[in-house]
């Protein structure tokens, strides 16, 4: 057997020894535990929350919660201590906090102030403590907006439209005949998306609108607004053409002219004209 004195052989090293090392570094680098924190949630006005501890560790002997992050004697909720399954409140329980056995607190129907963060310090064997963080969002149910046009019958080349949509909600998206609205350069948005602005509008612009706002727990569309654009004919054009037919009408003869049009005409059919004259003598 050779000695633990023995010179260290020197030699070349391999790329395979060199990812073994690096392999077993990693491994006993690992945390021994994961972080304890509670899980954020988002609640409904009125309803019930349960904030849940996530990483909890097996064997905590007592669970103790604060409104607020840190450990603040003033914001103390409650604690419940596992063995003796005893339950201690403080300043800040207001009578509808609950902490259950698995050390996750339920709070009853909840309002707007109980949005915020919240701590948890969680007891362990030999005076031990782990403490985690996380927040409670509470939100009303969204209303249906109100969407307004300024105009909904417009001019194409020429007019501008404001559309508002009316809502408290934090998000607000916009559809044009049903389909997700595609924004142009001719379209802007303001106030946190709830207005857009069509300047100037055109005729592919037309059809119904609608606003659709949300928050993380539910969402309303609005009643569509149609944009109507009507077909516009522009007669400041040159008259190229003139056609001349004879018409006999039951008082006399006549003819009908047609004037053929050259220039911007949008949407416009060839004008015809139609003349009369008596050949009766007085």
């Amino acid at each position: 057997m050779e000695s633990l004195s023995a010179p260290i052989r020197r030699g070349p090293v391999t790329w395979q020894g060199l990812l073994l090392a690096v392999s077993l570094l990693n491994f006993w680098s690992l945390p021994t535990t994961a972080q304890l924190a509670i899980v954020s949630t988002n609640a409904v006005k009125g309803n019930n929350a349960i904030l849940r501890i996530h990483n909890k560790p097996p064997n905590a002997t007592a669970f103790r919660w604060y409104r607020g992050k840190g450990a603040n004697p003033n914001r103390y909720i409650a604690t419940l201590t596992m063995e003796e399954r005893r339950y201690k409140t403080g300043p800040a329980y207001s009578g509808r906090e609950n902490i259950n056995f698995d050390g996750s607190l339920q709070l009853k129907k909840v309002t707007l102030r109980d949005t915020g963060i919240y701590t948890v310090v969680v007891y362990l064997p030999d005076s031990k403590q782990e403490i985690g963080f996380g927040r409670l969002d509470v939100y009303k149910p969204v209303r249906v907006p109100t969407l307004i046009a300024s105009k909904t019958t417009v001019t194409e080349h020429k007019d501008c439209v404001v559309l508002t949509c009316y809502t408290h909600a934090v998000s607000t998206q916009w559809f044009l005949n049903g389909m997700d609205l595609r924004l142009t350069e001719r379209m802007k948005m303001s106030w946190e998306n709830r207005i857009l602005i069509i300047d100037p509008v055109r005729r592919e612009d037309a059809g119904n609108y609608q606003c659709e706002v949300s928050n993380p727990i539910s969402s309303a569309k609005s009643v569509p607004v149609e944009l109507d654009i009507p077909p516009r004919c522009d007669l400041s054009c040159t008259i190229s053409t003139v056609e001349v037919k004879p018409a006999f009408q039951e008082n006399g003869s006549g003819c009908v002219i047609t004037l053929g049009a050259r220039g911007h005409v949008v949407d416009a059919q060839p004008l015809s004209l139609a003349m009369g004259m008596d050949r009766r003598t007085p």
